[in-house]
């Protein structure tokens, strides 16, 4: 019997349905069929006090103090029973992050993945600035740069007069000077790699695969209390056969004949997804029978478009698909294009596009746009089997022509058609979050998919840490919302225009209204540099960033205001090229002790705390060093917020650390003419030597000038707050304690009292 055929009497007897849900729109079908899978079953059935499934007659009925969705497979019940801090759905590079960042804070995680192995080949391959700034921060970095092409130059190549393409112009593909990295490429398979092992490094979280969850429960009773745990999933073990996904192969043109390359459609969005299957198969394979339940304190889907966390939730993507159908091949081309090895934009007179990305070990991957309007389906997805390598292969010949393409070796392909969408929600209750590709989708072509996937988790996990750490109230939480849903919001503005534009038919003169402008993209091109690079993100005022203006207004909505006693504003003028909002800037400083230059960001790393900075100014000036000495002081006393927000026996810097940064020079002052808070004391290791830095010339780097390019007046100084994650969150005079208290009081508890410890 096909579910299709069942009713909901016969399909919740048969597969154990159990849905209670909040408030939603519903239409019964007729006679009420049971939708069996993942998807589209959301307010189908709800079940009596007694336990009959019924359908509910309105909207309405489909409310309760507890929302419970899910699919209970068969008559199996849980084996087991576990209790976790986060469980974390899925295993692609913004659950990696995730997982990675609380790696490094002893909570208990779990991170579960319905596919059997991770990616070896294909899938996202650009590194913008910032996710190279953010790897650093965890101390592997240094691993993709030494793998990576490195990406210096944009070739632009459009129609001539006579309708060939040519070069037009060329254009630096990162801004200089905007960061001390530049755009890179390397397959995903390579970033999950560097991921796993720093994850292994600091913990014993393992990347459980071939485990599917199946039913959801969220206790709204339980959500207020984080020391609780409102959430309840399902978790099924799959036999390898079904955790593998299912392929289309090609036969490829190399010297010794055939041979096989895979495809990426599994993972593309012109493939249905495949979780209803994977549950169906599961039923039946006795291989897969390992059943259990996991009561977790917060939940975070990070499982893809087709994200099952957010269809448990309800929550919608709003947006839609352009009419553009794209295909990418991975290949080491035998071409003489002269521009093969440059990031290329080609658009030619009539036969489209194609961006062209050179990659590590050869490769050189091809964005191709199919001109063939027959592979859609209505107007709809395109049919995905009639796409091939060899059609994406034949329309880039044409976009090409004069000049010639083929290859021998394809690493992998993958076709898909853009869309443009955005989650209406990215939180239930500040308990189970969504990120990555589960609440945003875009083309692929500005590189910044799984950049800003991992961005999403990089800014989510310090906070989740946080507050299951006691360090913060819950309300740090609704600023992931506030930050993320607003981030990806510009996103999917960014990248209509920048889709368009790439996607468009060359104008052929000025009169030409529908064709695009040549001038106009290279504009484009130069100006999203900066959004495309990661380093533009600036968040709004909120608990954590003060700076002036509207919460609401500058973030997606979300009300994430301090109470007014609690409020500081910054004041800019202190440090002019230093936003309040934006990721702190990167100039070199040396160590006072011993004279060692260092990027002021390899200073902040992604251990969860939060940092003062304090450039001192000069402090050969007496009224320079009176102020040291006056912050200092109070910053050591025992009554101090230094003192208040720290955990009974933890080191004093261990969630909050005071950096100092003087402007010279630095044989006019000894590390101990600072006060203790500046440079802390342990019995057992002595004075810390790693805390005082100083803004001088290097014997073998040279000068960073570092107050002058953050527009820091040397004679006054200024102090910072910097958020876990890199992010400034104040700027305010160098003695200002009473506003940094005031500032963490508006979202930090107080800890219990107690002695300091040695750090380790």
């Amino acid at each position: 019997m096909r579910s299709s055929d069942l009713t909901s009497e016969e399909g919740t007897q048969a597969k154990g349905l159990v849905v209670h849900g909040h408030r939603r729109k519903w239409s019964p079908p007729s006679p009420y069929p049971l939708k069996v899978g993942l998807r589209g079953m959301v307010g189908v059935l709800r079940r009596t006090a007694n336990g009959t499934a019924v359908a509910p007659r309105n909207p309405d009925s489909l409310r309760a103090d507890k929302i419970a969705f899910g699919l209970g497979l068969g008559s199996a019940l849980p084996t087991t029973e576990g209790q976790v801090d986060v469980l974390i759905v899925g295993a692609g590079p913004a659950g990696l992050m995730l997982a990675n960042w609380l790696s490094r804070t002893g909570l208990s995680t779990r991170i579960v993945d319905k596919r059997g192995t991770k990616i070896f080949n294909g899938q996202a391959d650009g590194l913008q600035c910032r996710t190279l700034e953010i790897f650093d921060s965890f101390d592997f970095a240094h691993r993709v740069w030494r793998e990576s092409n490195h990406m210096l130059e944009i070739c632009l190549w459009n129609p001539d007069e006579n309708g060939q393409i040519r070069r037009s112009d060329r254009i630096p593909d990162t801004i200089p000077g905007i960061s001390r990295f530049q755009q890179v490429v390397l397959h995903q398979g390579r970033i999950e790699r560097f991921f796993l092992d720093s994850i292994k490094k600091h913990s014993d979280i393992d990347v459980e695969r071939g485990v599917l969850p199946t039913a959801f429960d969220f206790d709204d009773s339980k959500a207020a209390d984080f020391n609780d745990y409102p959430i309840t999933v399902t978790l099924r073990t799959l036999s390898e056969e079904d955790a593998m996904p299912q392929q289309q192969y090609q036969h490829q043109k190399t010297a010794d004949g055939q041979s096989i390359a895979s495809d990426g459609l599994f993972r593309s969005n012109l493939t249905a997804d495949d979780t209803d299957d994977l549950v169906r198969a599961a039923e039946t394979n006795a291989r897969a029978d390992q059943v259990e339940s996991v009561k977790a304190k917060f939940l975070v889907g990070c499982d893809g478009a087709h994200s099952w966390v957010r269809q448990q939730l309800g929550f919608k993507l709003e947006g839609d698909s352009t009419d553009y159908i794209w295909g990418v091949l991975d290949i080491i081309p035998v071409t003489d294009f002269p521009d093969i090895r440059q990031r290329c934009a080609i658009h030619s007179a009539s036969a489209g596009s194609v961006m062209v990305i050179p990659r590590e070990n050869k490769l050189v991957r091809l964005y191709i746009q199919l001109q063939a309007t027959e592979h859609a389906q209505g107007g709809g997805k395109a049919d995905r089997s009639r796409i091939t390598p060899d059609m994406i292969l034949q329309s880039a010949q044409r976009i090409l022509h004069p000049y010639k393409l083929t290859y021998s070796y394809c690493d992998w392909w993958t076709a898909y058609q853009i869309g443009q969408r955005v989650g209406d929600q990215f939180s239930l209750h500040e308990r189970v979050f969504l990120a990555g590709d589960a609440v945003h989708t875009h083309s692929p072509k500005a590189g910044q998919g799984m950049n800003v996937s991992m961005q999403d988790t990089y800014n989510l996990g310090w906070k989740l840490a946080h507050v299951l750490k006691g360090y913060s109230e819950g309300s740090l939480l609704k600023t992931y919302q506030s930050e993320r849903r607003r981030i990806a919001r510009d996103l999917i503005e960014f990248d209509h225009r920048f889709s368009r534009l790439f996607s468009g038919r060359p104008a052929k003169d000025v009169m030409d209204e529908e064709g695009v402008s040549m001038e106009e993209f290279k504009n484009a091109f130069e100006k999203g540099n900066e959004f495309a690079s990661g380093i533009a993100v600036n968040y709004g005022a909120s608990v954590i960033v003060a700076k002036e203006g509207d919460s609401a207004e500058q973030g997606d909505g979300t009300d994430v205001r301090t109470q007014e006693s609690h409020r500081v504003v910054s004041k800019p003028q202190l440090a002019t090229a230093i936003p309040v909002g934006k990721r702190m800037p990167s100039f070199k400083v040396l160590n006072q002790s011993d004279a060692r230059p260092w990027h002021l960001q390899e200073l902040l790393k992604s251990n969860g705390r939060w940092r003062i900075i304090v450039f001192a100014g000069q402090l050969t000036a007496p009224q320079n060093m009176q102020r040291m000495k006056q912050l200092g002081a109070r910053l050591g006393a025992p009554s101090s917020f230094l003192h208040q927000y720290t955990p009974a026996g933890q080191p004093i810097d261990s969630v909050i650390e005071i950096l100092t940064i003087h402007a010279g020079p630095r044989t006019s002052l000894e590390l101990l003419d600072l006060p203790e808070a500046f440079h802390p004391y342990s019995e057992q290791q002595g004075w810390d030597y790693w805390k005082v830095f100083v803004d001088d010339q290097s014997y073998h780097e040279g000068h960073g000038q570092a107050y002058m390019n953050y527009g820091i007046d040397p004679s006054r100084g200024a102090s910072l707050i910097i958020r876990p994650d890199q992010y400034v969150s104040w700027v305010g005079e160098v003695d200002d304690y009473d506003e940094m208290a005031r500032f963490f009081s508006g979202f930090m508890k107080p800890q219990t009292a107690g002695k300091e410890v040695d750090a380790a």
